[in-house]
């Protein structure tokens, strides 16, 4: 066994995986900015202050944060997840408003590592800052429903809830907090510790033997103010207008304090355990003002990459892209010819291998075989000679001779043209 290996609740993202990580990227990014989102990146660790305001009943905060403090004395976290540093940059830059990014990247929290479940996890996601609009509401829940679409997934089931104006919201709790403290004797002991900090949360309980309580606990919907009602309907009817499936789930509370008004939650039927939230929102207005700005409306949204994809496995969808070769290059003279037609090749935006060594004919062939290119390009000593190059279509054995000045026409001929790199004039 080797002597160093990744920690706990981290891994290696290895070829072609990571290939398909960043096309689930590139294809997010497809779709959000198609919508007039623009991208951010933000630090990976903050002042702690920032992650504070995640709500001091989470366990995100209580028990899964990773914060430390620096060599300045400054107390910072690892973030462990990206709309608190949004809306931190919304307060610091002051951009006009509405502001809407988009961003990609981990996050970080200490929690028990699972399959699909890790300690350093990446996310993809948008944030939208400055509007109070119900069928903002619905376009960026749009956003999530057509990447997933975009996927290929299918098994994907959106459910919506309203925690209502911040009011509403108390009123709510309270109403909670007496109920399941009435019937405390019924609740395991982890769920009274979450009682007795956030009643909210009891909702999220998975356990068997409690779910009967939890479907007779209090439903937000007797709590919501008229604005908030309204609201949520006109959330409805946006969904409804743009032919987005949808289940009014008034248990959905989704795991963080700063949610107001429309939350929701998409869950993979597909995946075979408890955890099938594949991502997940909702509006979030007040936390701007509680990281020192002015009273500004937000909503956004978050995708996991590791639970998508194993939601994509399992529905055999959006595999890994192909890494396989356009052009192998076999040279059997002393390299340098390979050298030059593999940089004039990529140049031209051909995806081109080649080995490496003094390899003889025989092993670089089935190293070209093993590349998955379509074509080989063989220089032997008669090529060299002549300037020319042997071209041989590696699935019928056809070949034929061409010019070397003429092989990138040649080959953009066969395999359609490419993008290629840009010049530096």
């Amino acid at each position: 066994m080797p002597e160093f290996q990744t920690t706990p609740g981290t891994r290696d993202i290895l070829p072609p995986d990571a290939a398909r990580w960043r096309a689930f990227i590139e294809n997010f990014a497809t779709v959000v900015e198609r919508a007039g989102f623009e991208q951010i990146i933000l630090p990976m660790f903050e002042d702690l202050g920032v992650f504070l305001r995640l709500g001091d009943a989470t366990d995100v905060v209580t028990k899964e944060m990773y914060d430390f403090v620096d060599k300045g004395g400054r107390h910072v976290a690892l973030r462990p997840e990206q709309t608190a540093g949004a809306c931190r940059a919304y307060v610091q830059h002051h951009p006009v408003p509405p502001w809407k990014v988009w961003y990609a990247g981990p996050n970080f929290r200490y929690e028990k590592a699972q399959h699909g479940r890790y300690r350093q996890f990446d996310q993809v996601g948008v944030e939208v800052l400055g509007v109070d609009d119900p069928l903002l509401d619905v376009e960026v829940i749009a956003l999530a429903h057509e990447f997933f679409r975009l996927l290929g997934l299918r098994d994907v089931t959106l459910h919506i809830n309203s925690l209502g104006d911040a009011g509403d919201r108390d009123r709510y709790v309270s109403a909670l907090s007496e109920y399941f403290n009435s019937h405390s004797s019924e609740l395991s002991e982890e769920s009274r510790a979450t009682l007795a900090r956030n009643p909210l949360r009891v909702l999220d309980s998975k356990r068997p033997n409690e779910q009967d309580l939890i479907r007779e606990a209090p439903s937000i919907t007797h709590f919501l103010s008229d604005d908030a009602a309204a609201h949520f309907a006109m959330v409805q009817q946006g969904l409804a207008l743009l032919g987005v499936d949808f289940v009014v789930n008034d248990r959905l509370v989704r795991g963080l304090d700063y949610y107001r008004r429309t939350t929701f939650e998409f869950s993979s039927g597909a995946l075979d355990s408890a955890q099938t939230a594949v991502g997940g929102g909702g509006r979030y207005d007040g936390l701007v003002e509680d990281l020192g700005g002015a009273p500004t409306p937000g909503i956004g949204f978050a995708i996991g990459l590791d639970r998508t994809l194993l939601a994509c496995d399992a529905e055999a969808v959006f595999s890994a892209p192909s890494s396989a070769a356009d052009v192998f290059v076999v040279d059997t003279t002393d390299g340098r010819a390979a050298l030059t037609v593999s940089a004039r090749l990529r140049e031209a935006g051909q995806r081109v291998e080649r080995a490496y060594g003094a390899k003889s004919m025989k092993s670089q062939m089935k190293a070209a075989d093993r590349s998955g290119a379509v074509f080989a390009v063989i220089v032997g000593s008669d090529e060299a000679a002549a300037g020319t190059c042997t071209v041989r279509n590696l699935s019928t054995s056809e070949q034929l001779t061409v010019p070397r000045d003429g092989l990138v026409a040649h080959l953009a001929g066969q395999l359609g043209s490419r993008t290629p790199r840009r010049s530096n004039s």
